[in-house]
């Protein structure tokens, strides 16, 4: 019989004993009940920005598991795959709504909020007028939507929003190299396409057409042979909006088709329908969702497409990071379009000065002054004679276009259609108006504008360089102008404006700018300087994707698609974070005869590695995991390899010797960099500095003005000259 001492002592030991594995065992089962304890996470997009009634869901948790949608039970909904179940919820409110996923007595909720499938979500107020264009595009007539007299008539009522219901069709490929719908039986003439996994399939395609956010989209793919990879189809073009768009063959692109991309596609992220990148941005987010929602996450999504459809890249990458596309082949690129204005708004003014001088009747000499390539050779369009320049036949009708608010090129005739009659002259028609929820609006119901020229010297690097006289230059910059406010302007005359041709010939809009001696000069809305700038819609180089930045060298044919554009947005990228090692360049020679080698095949098939290796090792991030030929280069007519490596183009951005493509491919600069401004553009609004220090400075080199020069440049410039550095 043990003592009462050693029983005692016994149970001390056990009490001193219990707090510590009490604490282990709660601890396990906190964990234990952590991890039964499911999770939810959507798919499609962010739970905030969910559209059209329905988001694809996933939950993950090993237990029995039952998901509510606001209460209501909607399990069956889900497929489980390993520890996860997937499921498409529909029937989502306007608004909040509640996912809740139950295990035993765990619950999991996540709140999303449901946007209707015509938009907004977060672009702003709908633009009407709104030209419908659903009956052209195989879609059949827009539904009426009110009984008010507003949009576009229809039976039933009238169409302001343009929805139609969703079509489905399969399309086959034809040995003639079109596509055509496909028939019942395998047609004698049905192509074929080996994929990259060396099957060969029929090349039959199902196709989904529809309207999201009042544009039109498509979703594309083989029947029998998706790899799970996607492409994100970007078109360009310029115009002002208020306008659905069509569908562009990019839709269905052959090549990304047979080698098993899918391709998404919308009218509202062509930028010959609108270049509101904030409602751009909005839609291709709205495609990709339905996207996902009817075919799951893709493996990746690529972009690809040119000019507009590559400023939208780099501008999508940056606002919405990896959630449209995980990487990007910009072609012909702009690392925007709002900062092109700035440069494109002084063509017709210098155009105007040097048609008036015999100074500047030798067409090459114009590169002095618009610092864009220019020829005596090439065929002006509107002498039918040689000699020519960029801010010609790339960029004339542009400033029109952009800054007449009386001036549109939109003279569709289904405005006809359009009620109330006449809607269509209620439109303000600038690049201004049709962002106006970003620039805003000024006390006279215009548009605000960012474009000014106060103290913008031009021809500045000119007369340092000794191509230009003092006198020369003095005269130049009193006479050049600006542009008038847009409540100021008046209709164009010819050629924009063909019934008053040829009397009333004004390419140059000159009965829309300031003239004189000195001529005043436009200073930029502050107001819509700074809400640009914030708006996104700049690019400031905040992007961590793969890019291949591709273009044909076109220079010499005088092409709007500079090609010292895709080291801008290099330029952009290293003041950012000081980083560039994702982006790189790759140029395609096109002389003598144009364009003969499409570079895009190539591309993708880097893009693809690129994105096997990022899959592989994800902690070396994206400049980590670049394959053998993620490198800058550049290529023969034919596409052949001149050059590639890290130092083919030296000289562009620094101060080495110039690299081999340097050599081959000659660069040039715009007006602004003429007077002075960095290669990456985008100064809306220069800081000024008075006449008087920059003499002192020894700003112009060689050149000692004197008194009556100082008189004169101070008479030019009363609040001082730009200051770039």
């Amino acid at each position: 019989m043990m003592k009462a001492p050693v029983i005692l002592a016994m149970l001390a030991s056990c009490l001193v004993a219990t707090p510590a594995s009490a604490s282990a065992t709660a601890s396990a089962a906190g964990q234990a009940s952590e991890a039964a304890r499911p999770a939810l996470e959507v798919l499609s997009s962010r739970p905030d920005q969910v559209s059209g009634g329905d988001a694809l869901i996933r939950v993950h948790g090993d237990a029995k598991i039952r998901v509510l949608r606001n209460g209501e039970d909607v399990t069956a909904a889900f497929t489980r795959t390993g520890k996860s179940r997937t499921g498409l919820v529909t029937g989502l409110r306007i608004g909040e709504n509640t996912i809740t996923a139950v295990a035993g007595h765990h619950r999991t909720s996540i709140r999303l909020r449901n946007h209707p499938i015509e938009g907004p979500i977060f672009s702003g107020p709908h633009q009407y007028p709104f030209l419908c264009k659903t009956e052209r595009s195989g879609l059949g007539p827009p539904v009426a939507d009110n009984q008010d007299g507003q949009g576009m008539r229809v039976e039933g009522g009238w169409s302001k929003d343009c929805f139609a219901p969703t079509v489905t069709d399969r399309l086959y490929r034809s040995t003639d190299g079109t596509f055509k719908p496909m028939p019942a039986e395998r047609p004698a003439d049905m192509a074929t396409t080996t994929l990259p996994d060396g099957r060969t399939v029929d090349f039959v395609v199902k196709r989904e057409r529809g309207v999201i956010n009042r544009f039109l989209y498509s979703i594309a793919m083989l029947e029998d042979g998706w790899t799970g990879r996607a492409v994100y189809r970007f078109d360009g073009g310029v115009a002002i909006g208020h306008d659905q768009g069509t569908i562009g063959g990019g839709a269905l692109d052959a090549y990304q088709l047979g080698q098993g991309y899918a391709i998404m596609y919308s009218s509202g992220t062509r930028t010959n329908t609108h270049y509101n990148l904030i409602l751009g941005g909005e839609t291709a987010l709205m495609v990709k969702e339905r996207f996902i929602e009817r075919y799951g996450p893709p493996l990746y999504t690529v972009g690809v497409g040119a000019s507009g459809g590559a400023i939208q890249q780099y501008i999508y990458a940056q606002n919405h990071g990896t959630r449209i596309i995980d990487a990007a082949i910009p072609q012909y690129s702009y690392p925007d379009m709002v900062t092109q204005t700035i440069h494109v708004g002084d063509c017709e003014l210098l155009e105007r000065y040097m048609d008036a001088h015999p100074r500047w009747a030798k067409w090459d000499d114009r590169t002095a002054l618009i610092g864009m390539n220019a020829s005596d050779t090439v065929a002006n369009p509107y002498t039918g004679k040689p000699g020519s320049d960029e801010c010609v036949n790339g960029w004339r009708g542009l400033t029109p276009l952009t800054m007449n608010p009386l001036w549109t090129s939109n003279n569709d005739p289904e405005w006809e259609r359009m009620d109330p009659p006449g809607v269509k002259d209620t439109v303000q028609w600038t690049h201004w108006d049709d962002l106006r929820t970003v620039y805003g609006v000024d006390e006279h119901g215009y548009a605000r504008s960012t474009w000014d020229n106060v103290g913008v010297q031009y021809g500045f690097k000119a007369l340092r360089d000794g191509v230009l006289t003092p006198e020369e230059f003095l005269d130049l910059n009193a006479r050049v102008g600006s542009w008038k406010e847009a409540k100021d302007m008046v209709q164009e005359g010819c050629p924009f404006v063909p019934s008053v041709c040829p009397a009333d010939f004004d390419p140059w809009s000159a009965r829309n700018a300031h003239q004189g001696d000195p001529a005043p000069r436009r200073t930029g809305d502050p107001a819509a300087i700074r809400n640009v700038l914030r708006s996104g819609l700049v690019f400031g180089g905040d992007i961590d994707i793969p890019v291949i930045d591709w273009r044909h060298y076109l220079e010499e044919e005088l092409d709007m698609h500079n090609a010292h554009q895709s080291f801008a947005a290099r330029k952009r990228m290293l003041n950012h974070d000081g980083q560039a090692g994702n982006q790189v360049v790759w140029f395609t020679d096109a002389r003598p005869d144009g364009p003969e080698f499409d570079q895009t095949p190539e591309a993708l098939k880097v893009i693809d590695q690129w994105m096997a290796n990022i899959r592989r090792h994800p902690s070396r991030g994206v400049i980590g995991n670049k394959p053998p030929k993620a490198v800058d280069r550049c290529f023969a007519t034919d596409g052949t390899e001149i050059a590639a490596g890290p130092h083919v183009w030296d000289g562009v951005l620094d101060h080495r010797a110039p690299g081999a493509c340097t050599k081959r491919f000659p660069l040039y600069g715009t007006s602004r960099t003429v007077a002075g401004g960095p290669i990456e553009g985008g100064v809306f609004k220069c800081r000024l500095q008075p006449v008087e220090r920059a003499i002192a400075k020894g700003l112009y080199g060689s050149w000692k003005p004197t008194a009556e020069q100082r008189a004169r440049l101070k008479q030019i410039f009363p609040t001082g000259v730009c200051d770039y550095r």
